[in-house]
């Protein structure tokens, strides 16, 4: 009997794929239903895959490991084909069902386990897992030849994220790198923060030596937007070495500093006894014009009191807006975990455990996280194809 803890992307695949190959499969979820991290993902839509897979699109502190474990795009969508699931490529090589609903996936994931004879318990929570004679003892009652951990992660808790598979590894003496939210928004205790709450600007953030253009939404507590969200991973490595971290935001970044020097020009200087936040509402957004005065010291001043030198300063805080991050919405809302199982202590090659004989670990229980955009469910379909064609 082989077990699987873990009834989400990985473990589903894997479990049909087993069964397809006659192996006995039981397999235990801890919620009521199986793929409820699935069913969240692409906003419902469910980003099942990216086209234009690369391994520099992840993250480990094993690097080595993701080439070892990746598995092609036509592999994964043949599979998918497989069992009756047709894909529609979107922007930037995102894939997702034609349906364009997550449920399409589960549904079909589901189906065609039962169909295979997986024998799928929901609502089971899985609380001890020992070695004992040969054998997985599970609560104490249940046993398997080979346990496979497919617990996915403590990101997305409200889904079922936990932290279950680190607990099971560690019983096993697996090295833990540890582990924070990514994919997520970021928090701020600067000032004016309510002020801007709402407001959405296309633009480029840069961290350290990443640029990365998107949305940005600035709210009460901080900043997010999808730019925020692709940026965060950065950001909260640094974070656990220090209390703050500076980003730095381009509102404009269509335009060039000296076309936007001119522009203000335009809108300042030419506007004599005007106060110089109303010169500024035809270019930009109103809410986010304190966060750009104020710390100049020029949010009461008037358009002909603005020197030149006031006019560079402008320009170049919409260029480059400095916002100080001290931490994230954590695990709650973020799409991914980074860190996990030390990828160190398991074959790339089939994902068995070096410590462990017949035990296997998937998905984002290991020490592997990638971009936004289908590459994390990626790492997890290949997971599930790995460990199938070694069992």
């Amino acid at each position: 009997m082989i077990t699987i803890i873990g009834g989400g992307a990985s473990g589903l695949m894997c479990a049909i794929l087993l069964a397809k190959k006659g192996k006995k499969v039981s397999l235990f979820e801890a919620n009521n239903k199986v793929g409820k991290k699935i069913l969240a993902t692409g906003n419902g839509r469910c980003n099942i895959i990216n086209k234009n897979i690369s391994e520099d699109r992840y993250y480990s502190s094993n690097r080595k490991f993701i080439s070892d474990v990746l598995c092609s795009f036509e592999e994964i969508e043949d599979f998918f084909n497989w069992i009756g699931l047709e894909l529609t490529q979107k922007d930037e090589g995102r894939c997702y069902p034609l349906s364009l609903q997550a449920s399409s996936v589960v549904d079909l994931l589901e189906y065609q386990a039962r169909a295979l004879g997986v024998e799928i318990t929901c609502d089971f929570r899985i609380e001890d897992v020992m070695y004992k004679n040969n054998f997985f003892v599970i609560n104490k009652k249940i046993k398997a030849k080979t346990l496979i951990i497919a617990t996915g992660n403590l990101s997305a808790s409200s889904l079922g994220g936990c932290d279950d598979g680190i607990v099971f590894a560690k019983r096993f003496n697996h090295s833990i790198i540890k582990p924070f939210a990514s994919l997520v928004q970021l928090t701020s205790d600067m000032p004016r923060l309510k002020h801007t709450s709402g407001v959405r600007i296309y633009s480029e953030v840069r961290f350290m030596d990443k640029k990365i253009k998107g949305d940005v939404l600035f709210t009460n507590y901080g900043i997010s937007g999808l730019a925020i969200l692709d940026i965060s991973r950065f950001v909260l490595e640094q974070l656990q070495y220090r209390d703050t971290e500076t980003i730095y935001i381009d509102l404009m970044p269509y335009v060039v500093f000296e076309e936007l020097k001119e522009l203000l020009i335009k809108h300042i200087k030419q506007k004599e006894n005007k106060e110089l936040s109303l010169c500024l509402h035809g270019i930009m957004n109103k809410k986010i014009i304190p966060l750009l005065l104020s710390p100049l010291g020029l949010k009461e001043k008037k358009s002909h009191q603005i020197q030149m030198n006031d006019i560079i300063k402008i320009a170049n805080r919409i260029k480059k807006l400095p916002f100080q991050i001290n931490g994230s919405k954590g695990y709650k809302y973020a799409e991914v975990t980074t860190g996990g199982v030390d990828t160190k202590e398991v074959n790339p090659k089939t994902l068995e455990s070096y410590k462990q004989k017949n035990l296997y670990f998937m998905g984002e229980v290991l020490d592997v996280d990638g971009d936004r955009g289908g590459f994390n469910l990626h790492f997890a379909w290949s997971c599930a194809l790995k460990v199938a064609k070694y069992l």
